[in-house]
């Protein structure tokens, strides 16, 4: 019974997209909120990553505090988990050239 429903709604949402897609128009008031939404939209990454990349780096000088000996480990894990972070704000600001420009 599961698999019969989900094959139908992967076959509703295959053939959706054809349904739902945008006609071409001339909306002159696209032109205008796309380089302001990009704005909006990259602080917003911004902050999100500076506060995420605050809270892993506080955990982790918190956890070399407790246990020394696993402080290469942490390290590591900080590292690998800052770039991931920063990749977010990076991806924003490709997506928003691409767009923009």
């Amino acid at each position: 019974m599961t698999k019969r429903v989900l094959f139908v709604l992967a076959i509703l949402l295959f053939a959706s997209t054809g349904l739902f897609a945008q006609t071409p128009g001339n909306n002159t008031l696209q032109g205008h909120w796309v380089p302001i939404s990009a704005g909006f939209s990259m602080a917003i990454a911004s902050s999100l990553c500076g506060l995420a990349q605050g809270k892993a780096i506080a955990s982790a000088v918190e956890g070399m505090a407790r246990n020394p000996g696993a402080a290469k480990a942490i390290q590591l894990a900080m590292l690998i988990g800052l770039a991931f972070i920063e990749s977010l704000a990076l991806y924003t600001l490709l997506i928003i050239f691409v767009k923009v420009i």
